[in-house]
């Protein structure tokens, strides 16, 4: 008979194998609320896929959120699960997030220990900074309201299991920018006759640096990355446009903030120097994530109690998460939890060669119990 570890380590599996993109998880969409309707469920499916479990007489509601989406990543994988989607990869665990999930309302479901609401979110488009937004939109906190909302992401290089946050700033925002130099192409062996873009450019890539440890403290966690940089010019061309793609990550809106005016004021400084238009423009997708101080120790004692290795107040990480939108509006808190130290499980996240730790399962899906009774415990004598 298969036991519930082989059964969550088979639906992982399955929805590593068929990975689909942000806005797009259509086939993982229907798998997930077939498991839900099968457990009994209330199960609402839209922009993402809502699952409702109601037990006892309280009026007390949590939510609990899961991620869908998976990456445009070629897997390099030798395992026998490879994604069958050419460029798509589950290479952020959110394979191993749903079913961590789907294995708690298994529980849940079969043993209603609790006095209250769970919500089950299922989010589209993390990775985009879009998904949690979109269900907002379509109302998903008005229709089905919710005191607490949790989020898990699974960290490699961490033993398996251990369960890692802090109140407050847990994961910098992040803010895409586009810079755009006009000036004045020409021929490469006379470049005095106009204004190359591309030197203007490399100027402002580095000048960009100065902003962090110069305008904002060391201490501050912002980091401005230009990633890319586009021109029209050719092989004996120097170009006369030039456009710098990136991001900007901070731990506060001010910082936030400040960063964009700190970039304005250097492109108009290099601009004026050089006597060439430049143009900034800026778009926040992910707010920064902050967790809610009584959230947060509701999941030290979670932790605790489903046996796991639990770090209070750790450092807040750079990398950048969706569920912000729902912590911003609900207070909460997003968690990590240890995907393993060595192979494969260690592997960073978004890399190739990535993959979740089906020992990490069952782990997952107790916490999740463990944490619905915290926060929704029984009535004395009721089931």
């Amino acid at each position: 008979m298969e036991t519930f570890e082989q059964r969550l380590t088979e639906r992982r599996r399955d929805f590593h194998r068929n990975p689909e993109l942000g806005f797009q998880e259509n086939r993982t969409k229907r798998e997930i609320a077939r498991q839900l309707e099968a457990l009994g469920l209330e199960v609402h499916v839209g922009a993402g896929v809502v699952g409702l479990l109601r037990n006892g007489r309280g009026n007390r509601a949590i939510a609990l959120r899961a991620d869908m989406d998976a990456l445009p990543i070629t897997e390099t994988s030798a395992h026998g699960y490879v994604s069958k989607t050419p460029g798509v990869m589950h290479a952020c665990g959110h394979d191993g997030h749903m079913t961590m999930l789907l294995g708690a309302a298994e529980r849940l479901a079969e043993t209603p220990d609790f006095d209250g609401t769970v919500v089950f979110l299922f989010q589209p488009n993390e990775e985009h900074g879009l998904g949690a937004q979109a269900m907002i939109d379509e109302g998903v906190l008005t229709r089905f309201p919710v005191e607490e909302i949790y989020a898990i992401h699974n960290l490699p290089g961490a033993p398996v299991g251990q369960v890692s946050t802090r109140s407050g700033i847990i994961c910098n925002s992040e803010t895409l920018f586009e810079i755009r130099v006009q000036g004045r192409g020409g021929h490469a062996s006379m470049p005095q006759a106009g204004v190359d873009a591309i030197t203007v450019a490399s100027e402002l890539v580095l000048a960009l640096q100065t902003i962090v440890a110069r305008k904002l403290p060391p201490a501050a966690g912002a980091v401005v990355s230009v990633t890319e940089i586009l021109t029209d010019g050719q092989r004996n061309v120097l170009p006369g446009q030039a456009t710098l793609k990136g991001d900007y990550r901070a731990r506060s809106p001010e910082d936030r903030r400040a960063i964009e005016t700190f970039m304005r004021q250097i492109a108009d400084g290099v601009a004026a120097a050089h006597g060439v238009s430049v143009t900034v423009n800026c778009a926040t997708e992910f707010i920064e994530t902050i967790n809610a101080q009584a959230p947060t120790e509701a999941v030290y004692r979670a932790g605790t109690a489903a046996g796991c290795e639990t770090v209070r107040e750790r450092p807040p990480m750079s990398f950048s998460e969706d569920f912000a939108h729902f912590s911003a509006a609900v207070p909460g808190c997003f968690l990590l939890m240890g995907n393993g130290e060595t192979g494969a499980n260690s592997q960073p996240l978004h890399a190739s060669d990535y993959d979740f730790n089906d020992a990490l399962l069952p782990i997952g899906a107790r916490f999740w119990e463990e944490l619905v009774r915290d926060r929704l415990p029984s009535r004395e004598g009721e089931q």
